[in-house]
């Protein structure tokens, strides 16, 4: 993976900038739904309103990357990740001071603070180009390229010896973009759209954590073969996996998808069958029913499961390399789960510790 020769380097350190053009020009260029979200532009009030045709960008992108459109090669992405993630690091940092530059936004005590964290919630272009909403179409799109990436070179090197799990664990990966894309508009209510401001660490998260640093297995499994494993234990071990991930994703996508109905329509049932039960706080209503009254970030778990699943699949469950995104995963939402706390504390008032008090689980029902 650093093996490029000087011209190519030098490609793979400019391929972030190149690809995000490539792909902003898409989403400029393609017909797009047009709905209101929920979160309200800071300067008017008014609820913000976005063009989703992420669907169509991302699968535009993965038919160019199976015809080798540009003469690139299927698995010249993985073979590039190192240089490519020194140029989307540079990018970050670029993108940031240029939203820093000149903005009156939120400012935080600590200049440094500022940077990290941002000063304004949203930024729009010509009234086409939501910024945060592009960050993600960037992000998903590549992380799925990249996995597909890594799957060509796992191929050319072992063929017909190549690892199952290895494919299984890039069509997780497929999957889950595809099921992000396909619900572009429930992404609207979740908490980086509506709390996270355009800081380095969401702009850094999006170009670099996201696409290349969640693939990361990938850099140490991807040079083996398929494990040892007896024709029976691969078939036990591919079926946990699967089903570890379609529940995670049903935790997840459900508890989405049942927040989302909420905020629109707090009086239908949620997904045709969940009652809609909520507190009255302070500054809104905090819903207590369905995945919401098993834990009170059901998602994050959902989450967890899917990345447990992504490690299982692999087969190499002795190397590390594997569980270093669940690891991940753990560390960013209990950190998270806490920040959120804090800010719905603040929001609700004492209608939030009512809701503690009857949900009592942060993130894994009867456990944590």
């Amino acid at each position: 993976m650093l093996s490029l020769s000087p011209p190519e380097a030098l490609l793979a350190f400019f391929a972030p900038t190149l690809i995000f053009l490539l792909l902003l020009a898409l989403h400029v260029l393609l017909p797009a739904w047009r709905v209101t979200g929920y979160v309200r532009d800071e300067t008017n009030g008014e609820l913000l309103n976005y063009r989703l045709n992420g669907l169509a960008v991302f699968a535009i992108a993965v038919v160019a990357w199976w015809f080798e459109v540009g003469g690139v090669p299927r698995d010249w992405l993985f073979r590039a990740t190192f240089y490519s993630i020194a140029g989307s690091t540079v990018l970050a940092v670029v993108l940031t001071a240029v939203l820093l530059t000149g903005n009156s936004g939120k400012r935080d005590k600590k200049r440094g603070s500022s940077i990290w964290t941002g000063r304004v919630l949203n930024k729009t272009y010509f009234n086409r180009v939501d910024f945060k909403m592009y960050l993600y179409i960037f992000g998903g799109t590549l992380l799925a390229l990249n996995a597909l990436s890594g799957a060509a070179y796992h191929w050319n090197l072992y063929g017909l010896n190549s690892n199952v799990g290895l494919f299984v664990y890039t069509g997780m990966w497929l999957f889950f973009v595809t099921d992000y894309f396909c619900f572009e508009r429930v992404q609207l209510y979740t908490y980086d759209i509506i709390h996270e401001r355009l800081g380095f660490k969401l702009i850094w998260g999006c170009l670099t954590v996201y696409p290349y640093l969640y693939v990361i297995p990938l850099w140490g499994v991807s040079h083996f073969p398929a494990p040892k494993f007896s024709g029976t234990m691969t078939v036990v071990i591919l079926a946990t996996s699967y089903v570890l991930f379609l529940i995670g994703w049903f935790l997840s996508r459900g508890s989405n998808l049942q927040k989302y109905s909420f905020k629109r329509w707090p009086e239908r049932k949620a997904l045709g069958f969940i009652e809609q039960r909520w507190i009255e706080g302070d500054n809104g209503k905090i819903l207590s029913s369905g995945f919401w009254g098993a834990s009170r970030h059901i998602n994050y778990f959902g989450e967890f499961l899917i990345a447990l699943a992504m490690a299982l699949v692999l087969g190499h469950i002795l190397s590390f390399w594997v569980w270093i995104y669940p690891i991940f995963i753990v560390g960013l939402f209990i950190h998270r789960q806490r920040t959120d706390d804090v800010l719905c504390e603040k929001k609700y008032g004492t209608a939030w510790n009512e809701y503690c008090r009857q949900t009592r689980y942060r993130i894994v029902p009867g456990i944590y």
